[in-house]
């Protein structure tokens, strides 16, 4: 039933049977009526309930006796729909450590033979419990319970750790203090559904209230105070850290995206680095380790340039959420864009390094970048396969150039990867080092980010040693003009549609089909001429780039809909389809939507 189902959640074997055992005690005192009265009718209900089982089982052993207590007290937290409640009631079960917040309470009359000290915290406005900044400290283990501190809300995590999406790790970092320090470096917590998530744990208020918190917060140097600017026209998705992204009408207008304005996107502040003391390191297994300035690498090695587009694996995210929440960055199309690289390749560098495909101690190959966790110290890192690495076909780069120019300080300068063909999170921006290893990446973003899941796997659920890591994306397209919003006249008769179609691992685009009616009639869109340096569409191998596409398509009868609905899907060289709803391919992260693309738009009549 419902209320053994959120038992399940605390993680505890002995929860359920117990459970069971107070569900079958509380029908016989006949508790149901009042088990939603609150926190306060909560206790009460459960004082009320040991009394009459104790009452009605004078004969019993101590150990039944604490038994039934128990089980009353379960029982009342079962009937609670507050999670943070019940955790109160169980927190004071035989064997437990109680906290101020689950005290029981005392018998009347015990508070006037008792110092004024004894009669427990104080209280706000609402009843909860006030603690000081040094009890919150005092719980920093499971052992003692995990409490942390966000603005006034004094909150106990310990049964969320294992399910922060981030890693024990991350969350454990605030335990005893103030997770506003940590909110501030990753701004994505900053959302209604984080607070709601949140909330329920809360077990009082803390002491001084906001000021405190802020107080604790502001003692935390910025660390993107040295952010670059960035052009206006990037549509900002986060600001710490900066992620922004294109506006659909300028990825339509050109098949090279402008630096400026070629997305963004910033897992960790963007780091100051030297190009005159710059180093990348190469090592790992079977490789001579190396330490190249970005002047020998230009010298040593021959130059190559490559037209790659890069995605982020969020792209298109805002569609998934509208079928069911998700967590990360609410993309439009936005964030996508290709440019022409110039660099050398990362299969030359790991030649001169020793590295030979047939190395049976090496599979995979490291990136790690400049970019630093200022709160961890951990930098930003993904791996790509060995085969990939040293393949001739594949392209991978190591770019110092981006559209002719020296790459810009957020596009990775002085040298970042590229890897063609492969999602945006392996192309590892301000490199720092290349290891070759057995095994892959250890990094967060390669173990438990940018992976996809079946519909059902939540939060609660979700194994991510269980899915590869994201490397070739599937094909995808997307309606880039008209813009959302756009209002349609019928009038006109025609509207003219543009946009972008492209597919992970070099498959070229071999056709774009459009409609105007929400997909009841199709028709083949126009496809534009390639980037610079790209091969011709439908190309089986080395596409790199996306295909840019046009159609001209017939608007509705006057009169007959006040509103039309726009559709693309794409096919690549390997005949590889869209679906055709975002449904069915739904995950928790959002990552790799390439279902139909849908533009509603007003029709004036």
């Amino acid at each position: 039933m419902p209320q053994l189902n959120r038992l399940t959640r605390l993680r505890q074997p002995w929860v359920l049977p117990a459970a069971s055992s107070a569900l079958q005690l509380q029908q016989l005192n006949n508790l149901e009526t009042t088990a939603h009265a609150g926190i306060i009718g909560e206790r009460s209900l459960a004082t009320k309930a040991t009394a009459t089982s104790s009452s009605r089982s004078e004969s019993w052993s101590v150990p039944a006796s604490i038994l039934a207590a128990g089980a009353a007290l379960l029982g009342s937290a079962l009937l609670t729909p507050g999670q943070a409640s019940a955790k109160k009631e169980l927190a004071i079960l035989p064997g437990s450590k109680p906290s101020p917040a689950a005290a029981p309470a005392k018998p009347a009359g015990a508070a006037a033979s008792e110092p004024a000290a004894a009669k427990g915290p104080a209280k706000d406005e609402k009843g909860r419990p006030i603690y000081t900044r040094e009890e919150v400290a005092k719980h920093k283990t499971p052992k003692d319970r995990v409490w942390v501190t966000y603005k006034e809300g004094v909150y106990d995590i310990t049964e969320f750790i294992e399910m922060h999406p981030g890693g024990a790790a991350k969350i454990m970092l605030a335990a005893g203090g103030s997770v506003e320090p940590f909110w501030g470096l990753y701004q994505q917590h900053k959302k209604p559904e984080v607070f709601a998530i949140l909330e329920p744990y809360r077990i009082g208020t803390l002491e001084g209230g906001a000021a405190a918190a802020a107080a604790a917060s502001a003692a935390l140097k910025d660390p993107y105070a040295g952010d670059p600017a960035r052009h206006p026209v990037l549509i900002p998705r986060t600001q710490k850290p900066f992620n922004g992204e294109t506006p659909g009408s300028l990825l339509a207008a050109s098949p090279v995206t402008p630096t400026d304005v070629f997305f963004v996107r910033n897992h960790l502040p963007v780091p100051a680095v030297d190009t005159e003391h710059y180093r990348l390191q190469v090592t790992g297994e079977g490789a001579r380790s190396l330490e190249l300035s970005l002047s020998e690498l230009q010298s040593r090695f021959r130059k190559h340039h490559v037209t790659a587009t890069i995605q982020c694996s969020g792209n298109r995210r805002n569609e998934m959420s509208q079928v069911k929440p998700v967590k990360g960055l609410e993309w439009d199309q936005g964030a996508i864009g290709t440019a022409v690289w110039g660099g050398v390749r990362l299969r030359d560098v790991l030649k001169a390094a020793g590295l030979s495909e047939d190395d049976p101690a090496v599979r995979h190959i490291h990136f790690e970048g400049l970019d630093k966790d200022p709160a961890t110290g951990d930098v930003y890192g993904a791996s790509i396969p060995l085969s990939r690495a040293l393949s001739p076909e594949c392209d991978v780069l190591l770019a110092y150039e981006m559209n002719g120019a020296p790459l810009n300080v957020d596009h990775g300068a002085p040298l970042r990867v590229v890897v063609p063909g492969v999602t945006g999170a392996r192309s590892v921006k301000w490199l720092g080092r290349i290891v070759a290893s057995p095994s892959e990446s250890s990094s967060h973003w390669q173990q438990r980010d940018y992976k996809a899941f079946c519909p059902s796997v939540d939060w609660d659920s979700v194994d991510w040693g269980s899915a590869p890591a994201i490397q070739e994306p599937p094909v995808t397209s997307a309606i880039c003009e008209p813009a959302p919003g756009t209002v349609l006249s019928a009038a006109d008769g025609e509207v003219t549609l543009r946009g972008y179609a492209w597919s992970g691992g070099g498959r070229g685009i071999v056709r774009v089909d459009v409609s105007s009616d929400g997909g009841k009639t199709w028709s083949a869109a126009r496809l534009l001429p390639p980037p610079p340096g790209a091969p011709a569409q439908g190309s089986y191998t080395g596409a790199w780039a996306w295909t840019l596409w046009e159609a001209t398509l017939p608007l509705p009868a006057a009169g007959s809909d006040s509103s039309v609905t726009l559709v693309v899907k794409a096919v690549d060289s390997s005949y590889n389809n869209q679906p055709d709803s975002v449904a069915g391919i739904w995950n928790l992260r959002g990552v790799v939507n390439n279902a139909w693309h849908r533009v509603t738009l007003p029709l004036e009549q």
